[in-house]
């Protein structure tokens, strides 16, 4: 056999092996794809679907100028016995407190642990402190407006301290001094005193904020320190009975107790609100919070970093929403304006002619929507400025020049009538209005007696004691007054008359209808 040939006889040996090496492993391969004993793993999921828009650029610019602030204040030890801390949402010292239980309950035993000394021995250490030492009260938030330290909260967090520390980002406690406060607005500036330059943030104009737009609310709720919750704006202009300026935007964002004072961002990282009130059955979250607006809050801000003290127009005159029968009784057309049931005597208004029963429609040209919008551009003018102020009168529109006064703190607000007087002995009945009237010992208006129970006026709210001092902006002194009043506006086509009545030295109007008992 030649070499040549010996070595094709080994190489068709190894083609053989390799062969059959091939069929053993392919019938290996499908008996193990056939009987499922390897199984064939599919992708994981995946959606390409479009991103919720992260606000982590917006947090980790602003989060810098969000502070916690720390009230302090001098607390009476017998007032501070038993101590404020709170446990499962119930105060240590009242019913139903861990220190109620049997001595040898775990829970017990588990808060002695945790809680360090007991009572016997807290009293005992509060006795050795100085009980001049401020103690902390209250914790709320707040956030820099400039690089020199000033910085704004809520009015109703500071409002009992006498020293205060702002708890930085980073963690750094500085402190800080009240520049002032506004409790109309609940608003106050505090100050940092330091050479370093903080981060701070800028208001926006709300005026471009519109519902639906995104917010991000920072601040300290529970007293946990910086966290960042987000929302919608729910809604705007909403009054919450919190003072003659409420304008509050509504958001949905978490807010709780602790983030007063904090503020609420946009997605540029400007603030739009100073979240401030929130609305819960509980305490707790139900999203539905309120903002100052950042409109609002830039002015408060500038006056008090300037002065300390914020200086608003004032007119001097007590005013009412303008319903559509009070609209229909003057011959106004639509509901809008503020309807004057009072002039105060000495005030800017009554020394330039406003009367009561006048209805303002308009500022220095600028339509008055409501009461409110009237207290806020009113509250925007500066004291001593001349406006003009349009009033609906018998009929017409009059423009009435008016001296703006300074708007008094609220202890010195005088009233704007004098006691209603005792009524005598001798009465008159109005049928058609379904009271009683005796006119006054001073000749001035009409003492309701008597109001009967199923009439239009008891409906209205009248009641015996009150004073009619005028119909249809017709003073009257007699039932025979009343009457005549009432046949001119039936005369002119009037559905009903507009009635002023003084109560415990308030003037307000209701409107009776004319004819009807």
């Amino acid at each position: 056999m030649t070499p040549s040939r010996k070595i094709s006889s080994r190489g068709r040996s190894r083609l053989l092996a390799a062969a059959a090496s091939l069929a053993i492993a392919g019938a290996i391969g499908f008996g193990a794809v056939t009987s499922g004993t390897v199984p064939v793993l599919a992708e994981a999921v995946r959606v390409n679907g479009p991103q919720v828009p992260s606000f982590a650029d917006v947090v980790e610019r602003v989060s810098p100028a969000v502070v916690s602030v720390r009230v302090n204040a001098k607390v009476d030890p017998a007032a501070d016995r038993g101590g404020q801390f709170f446990q499962f949402g119930t105060p240590r010292g009242g019913g139903g407190g861990f220190e109620d239980l049997p001595d040898d309950h775990p829970l017990k035993r588990f808060f002695r642990d945790f809680n360090g000394p007991q009572p016997d021995q807290r009293r005992a250490q509060r006795n050795r402190r100085n009980n001049d030492q401020p103690r902390p009260v209250a914790q709320g938030s707040g956030f820099f407006i400039s690089e020199d330290g000033y910085l704004v909260t809520n009015n109703h967090v500071v409002s009992d301290g006498t020293s205060y520390t702002v708890v930085m980002d980073d963690g750094r406690e500085l402190d800080a001094k009240l520049v002032g406060t506004d409790p109309r607005t609940d608003l106050a500036v505090l100050k940092v005193d330091s050479r370093d330059k903080f981060t701070y943030v800028d208001f926006a104009d709300d005026a471009k904020v519109r519902v639906g737009d995104w917010v991000v609310a920072v601040g300290n709720p529970f007293g946990l320190g910086g966290t960042v919750t987000a929302g919608i704006v729910s809604a705007r202009g909403r009054d919450i009975g919190a003072g003659p300026y409420d304008d509050f935007i509504q958001i949905d964002a978490a807010v709780n107790r602790g983030n007063s004072g904090g503020p609420a961002f946009n997605l540029s990282g400007e603030v739009v609100g100073i979240n401030t009130a929130i609305f819960s059955p509980s305490g707790g979250n139900v999203g539905i919070a309120f903002a100052i607006p950042a409109s609002t809050a830039r002015q408060v801000v500038g006056d008090l970093i300037k002065g300390g003290t914020v200086a608003r127009g004032w007119l001097g005159v007590e005013i009412q929403q303008v319903t559509s029968e009070i609209s229909d009784s003057l011959g106004l057309t639509g509901t809008k304006g503020a309807l004057v049931s009072g002039a105060q005597d000495g005030g800017p208004a009554k020394k330039a002619g406003v009367k009561a029963g006048d209805v303002i429609t308009a500022v220095n040209g600028k339509e008055v929507a409501s009461p409110r919008e009237l207290s806020r551009q009113i509250a925007g003018i500066q004291p001593g400025s001349s406006v003009e102020i349009t009033v609906w009168r018998n009929g017409k529109s009059e423009v009435l020049k008016v001296a703006l006064g300074e708007l008094p703190a609220p202890e010195k607000q005088a009233s704007a009538a004098p006691d209603a007087p005792a009524a005598p002995a001798e009465s008159d009945r109005l049928a058609d209005l379904g009271i009683t009237v005796t006119p006054s010992e001073d000749g001035k208006g009409l003492v309701v007696t008597d109001v009967d129970g199923g009439s239009d006026a008891a409906d209205r709210g009248l009641q015996a004691g009150d004073v009619i001092v005028s119909v249809n902006a017709s003073e009257v002194a007699s039932a025979g007054d009343v009457s005549k009043a009432m046949d001119a506006a039936a005369k002119n086509g009037r559905k009903a008359v507009l009635v002023q009545v003084m109560r415990d030295n308030a003037s307000r109007f209701v409107t009776l209808p004319v004819g009807r008992g």
